[in-house]
């Protein structure tokens, strides 16, 4: 007879049922911060509206900046009020979800520091029912993540009381290189074990990227079709219309290789390339990506100029508007030669996708913004058809927008209205918002229920991590050692000319979406 208790646990069968976390504090180091205004409480203020918040659930905010409870709470208004896509907070509501802030100053580098925080979390544990469970989440400078975590485990935070739960969520960049990653790991791992770590990449949890897997998997005429047979090349590309604005510190240290392509979109390709699963329990979904990216081809030192290349934004326009160069932008060294703009070739050295090039690009002051998947089939023989069009048909492709307006077009062939054959390529579309008829939760809502909930399925593992830099830093340190000509794209372009180049040499050009 079948065990009962097989089908309790939707997680354990990897069935991602919408159900509501049970109560816990969450804890945000740099509360005062960017992140935790944009992006955080504005997401769980709408998990909160959306009853998917245990009763009790509350946030301890703690940073250098001192404040008091109400000041936190004042503040944490004004940022829903502002960048929260949900409906404005009413009164009831937001009263409601108020009652659970609180704020602690914090230097997070002084263990006696810590007291203060801990004797909150214990009042916090008595007052509101969170039964000792816990959800750290880092929101600070990477040069912090050290010290905090160390601390965590030198105070005892690490490990829950009452036989509740704790885990921590660490925000990239996961290291700027491979050694930088492989310490990193080992310093979480001393105090945390792998299955309380939570490392974020907001990309994962964005629709567009979970409908990855259900539209290979879950559709019979997909899936059959997602190999070398009949791809001839994909596509993953991250554009943005805008500068670095106020990031101009971080980003010339970071780039846009490290900013983008070797976390966010990588971790897209290994969605789009992976193996079917048995399961849509965690472990086996993260065991399918790691293996692909483990699959993609090597780039030795000598070849990295056969298979990447990058750019830097001059003076151009933007909008209509003039605007001037990334040298010229706030915080960036006048002579940098950080990178605006990479895009790189990968090839994955396995069964299904034998010789098919993955294209990733990702560049600042480009026309529009943009994230997309295009997945481009081989030409169909036409012969037939070969006086019915100007030149050759247009290839079939698929293309996944996850930016904005998210939704998935299929791009094909059809004869026009008329006697004669003539031929022009359509689109069929779904977007989200008119089929559906509501938005798609923000990626931080999903991934910070996810974490309350104990589902990893959506973040990544450290192994993971690591071999994604294993891939990624021999072109780093190739670029570290060649001179650039930059500026080398004006602003407002679709980068430099020599990323036309790179793809053309492969007979094939880049996708202007």
């Amino acid at each position: 007879m079948m065990d009962p208790t097989v089908f309790e646990n939707p997680l354990r069968e990897g069935l991602r049922l919408e159900r509501a976390a049970e109560p816990c504090v969450t804890v945000i180091f740099g509360a005062s911060g960017d992140l935790t205004k944009r992006k955080l409480v504005p997401a769980l203020y709408s998990l909160a509206t959306q009853n998917l918040l245990g009763g009790g659930f509350s946030v301890v905010g703690t940073g250098r900046t001192p404040m008091n409870h109400e000041a936190f709470r004042t503040a944490m208004r004004d940022a829903v009020n502002r960048y929260s896509d949900a409906t404005p907070p009413d009164n009831a509501h937001w009263e409601s979800f108020a009652s659970g802030l609180f704020y602690t100053p914090t230097d997070t580098q002084k263990p006696e520091s810590y007291n203060n925080l801990i004797n909150l979390l214990v009042q916090v544990d008595r007052e509101r029912g969170t039964a000792g469970n816990r959800l750290f989440y880092i929101s600070t400078p990477p040069t912090l993540y050290s010290d905090i975590i160390r601390l965590l485990g030198t105070t005892g935070l690490n490990r829950a009381p009452d036989g509740g739960w704790t885990r921590i969520i660490i925000e990239k960049p996961f290291g700027e290189d491979l050694r930088s990653a492989r310490a990193l790991n080992r310093e979480v791992l001393q105090v945390f074990t792998e299955d309380q770590v939570y490392r974020i990449d907001h990309y994962l949890g964005k629709e567009t990227v979970q409908n990855i897997m259900v539209l290979r998997f879950a559709n019979g005429i997909f899936e059959p079709i997602w190999n070398r047979r009949y791809v001839d090349h994909i596509q993953i590309t991250a554009a943005e219309s805008l500068g670095v604005e106020d990031r101009g510190g971080y980003y010339d240290h970071a780039g846009a290789f490290r900013d983008m392509i070797e976390n966010h979109l990588l971790q897209v390709l290994a969605h789009v390339a992976m193996e079917p699963v048995a399961t849509m329990e965690a472990r086996a979904v993260r065991d399918e990506k790691t293996k692909v990216i483990r699959a993609i081809r090597p780039i030795m030192p000598e070849e990295v100029s056969q298979f990447a290349v990058r750019g830097q934004y001059g003076e151009g326009l933007a909008g209509g508007e003039p605007v001037k160069g990334y040298r010229q932008e706030k915080n960036v060294n006048p002579k940098s030669n950080t990178e605006t703009y990479a895009a790189v070739k990968f090839l994955i050295d396995n069964w299904r996708w034998a010789e098919v090039p993955f294209y990733l690009r990702s560049g600042k002051r480009l026309p529009k913004r943009v994230i997309e998947v295009a997945i481009q089939f081989r030409r169909a023989p036409h012969l037939l058809f070969k006086h019915a069009t100007s030149g050759p048909l247009e290839p079939n492709a698929l293309i996944l927008r996850i930016q904005p307006d998210e939704g998935i077009s299929l791009n094909f062939s059809a004869k026009m209205p008329g006697q004669a054959i003539n031929i022009r390529a359509v689109r069929m579309d779904f977007q989200y918002g008119t089929s559906f008829g509501k938005r798609p939760p923000e990626a931080y809502e999903r991934l910070l229920l996810d974490a309350m909930l104990g589902d990893s399925t959506l973040f990544a593992r450290g192994d993971t991590v690591e071999v994604a830099w294993e891939l990624t830093t021999p072109i780093l340190e190739a670029w570290t050692q060649r001179a650039s000509n930059f500026p080398n794209y004006e602003a407002g372009g679709w980068g430099p000319k020599e990323a036309d180049e790179f793809i053309e040499r492969d007979g094939r050009r880049w996708r202007r979406p």
